[in-house]
């Protein structure tokens, strides 16, 4: 049988990249599994954006609000392998590896494989350590969209996925309520130049007194928890490093205006997320009847890397240079009146927290957003983003391993010192098949 899975997997993957590989016979001593979904999705949305699967990645301008957008795509469909060995140092060991198809230079017919996760654990129960790419630290909440941005811009700051090494503790106070501490060193995405390591951590408290009820998708049973969350690191303002994001400039993007000071400064986010079941699984396992509600909030200097904040940092005339601060809030509710039966509803807001600051940097400086200046000094009004809103609501329904669902949301983007709000609807269908 793993012989069998392992040769299925390798002629998949000489499928993904051009056929050209040849069949042989691959065995392992280690139990493997593949797993993950199909996922086809058609959106459509009365304003234009370059990937519309990223909704909350996006943000309505007002020379984009009016043109509607069609599309069909596979291209979130993913593909994982699970590994676990023997043990190592006394503890469990499991290798864990995903990719959608979301790779460089692919094309919505012709999608590239692109790695999401790749990492490793050692467990001994109550620990365990991970080293490989990962969810990040920061910002631990997800919102529950058929739309692939699950909320990045509006309060839900999980992405990019980011290579990292980190250790998780639990504390056991007795069966039903625990701690769990999470601390781990990131790559410092936001200055690939010569910053130091991002370090990152959790505190949450988790508690059954209150029963389990559906998160992320209604897939994994959560109890009642509260944590605190932070991230700090150090960002560099010379031309090669600001704001850019995960990757270096996006191409075709603005480098930073020459002439910036080659200053450092602090990049930091603080921040509180929690799960309420409001009504409980009656077994522990059934979604039947249940109600969940998921919630996050943060402020955040200079994290444009995982788009905390919509800036990097203000630069005045004098060239002095501060972290553009932000905020963000979240939140929405998991309702399955029925074990098959989903229905979401959310709202999140990622702002600027000093619209003054904003004010005094586009009258005599800069404004650093990833990619480039955003702002700089006699920009008219309306050239800043004071903060960004989305509503949605979705409904799915299970079929066994098939999932159909279907989904509206509203965006808004509100500017600093212009009485323009442009804003888009958009809806979107989707079928899944999990395996």
């Amino acid at each position: 049988m793993k012989k069998t899975l392992l040769l299925s997997v390798a002629c998949l993957v000489g499928v993904l990249f051009g056929g050209n590989a040849i069949a042989g016979t691959i065995s392992t001593k280690f139990d493997a599994t593949i797993g993950g979904y199909v996922k086809l999705d058609y959106i459509h949305q009365d304003f234009t954006t370059a990937i519309p699967q990223f909704a909350t990645l996006s943000t309505v301008t007002p020379a984009n609000e009016n043109e509607d957008q069609s599309q069909f795509t596979a291209r979130q469909t993913r593909l994982n392998l699970t590994v676990t060995g023997p043990e190592a140092f006394g503890a469990k060991t499991r290798a864990f590896v995903e990719g959608d198809f979301y790779g460089p230079a692919g094309v919505n017919e012709r999608g590239n494989l692109r790695m999401r996760h790749a990492n490793f654990t050692l467990d001994w129960g109550n620990t365990q350590v991970l080293f490989g790419q990962w969810w990040d630290i920061f910002g631990p909440f997800a919102a529950s969209t058929l739309d692939f941005g699950t909320g990045a811009n509006i309060g839900g700051p999980n992405n990019p996925r980011v290579a990292q090494a980190r250790v998780t503790h639990k504390i056991n106070f007795n069966e039903n309520n625990w701690l769990q501490i999470i601390a781990g060193l990131q790559d410092p995405q936001q200055d690939d130049e010569e910053g130091p390591v991002n370090a990152a951590g959790q505190i949450n408290f988790n508690s059954k007194a209150l029963g389990v009820s559906p998160g992320y998708w209604g897939l994994p049973m959560q109890p009642f928890m509260v944590g605190v969350f932070g991230l700090w690191g150090e960002s560099d303002t010379s031309p090669a490093n600001a704001g850019q994001g995960s990757g270096g400039l996006a191409p075709g993007a603005t480098p930073p205006a020459a002439g910036l000071s080659d200053d450092d400064f602090d990049s930091w986010g603080v921040g509180i997320h929690t799960h309420v079941p409001i009504l409980k699984s009656s077994d522990g396992k059934s979604r039947a009847g249940t109600l969940s509600f998921q919630a996050q909030a943060y402020m955040a200097e200079g994290l444009t890397h995982v788009q905390a904040t919509q800036y990097s940092f203000l630069q005045d005339a004098g060239g002095s240079v501060d972290a553009a601060e932000g905020y963000g809030a979240v939140g929405q509710l998991i309702y399955y009146p029925t074990q098959p039966l989903g229905i979401t509803a959310g709202y999140g807001r990622r702002g600027i927290s000093d619209t003054s600051d904003y004010r005094d940097a586009l009258a005599t400086g800069t404004i650093v957003a990833a990619g480039g200046p955003f702002g700089t000094a006699g920009d008219p009004p309306g050239t800043v983003r004071s903060y960004n809103d989305a509503y949605w609501i979705n409904t799915t329904y299970d079929f066994a391993n098939v999932r159909f669902g279907a989904e509206w949301m509203h965006l808004e983007t509100h500017y600093i010192g212009s009485s323009e709000e442009p804003e888009g609807d958009r809806f979107q269908f989707s079928a899944m098949y999990f395996f």
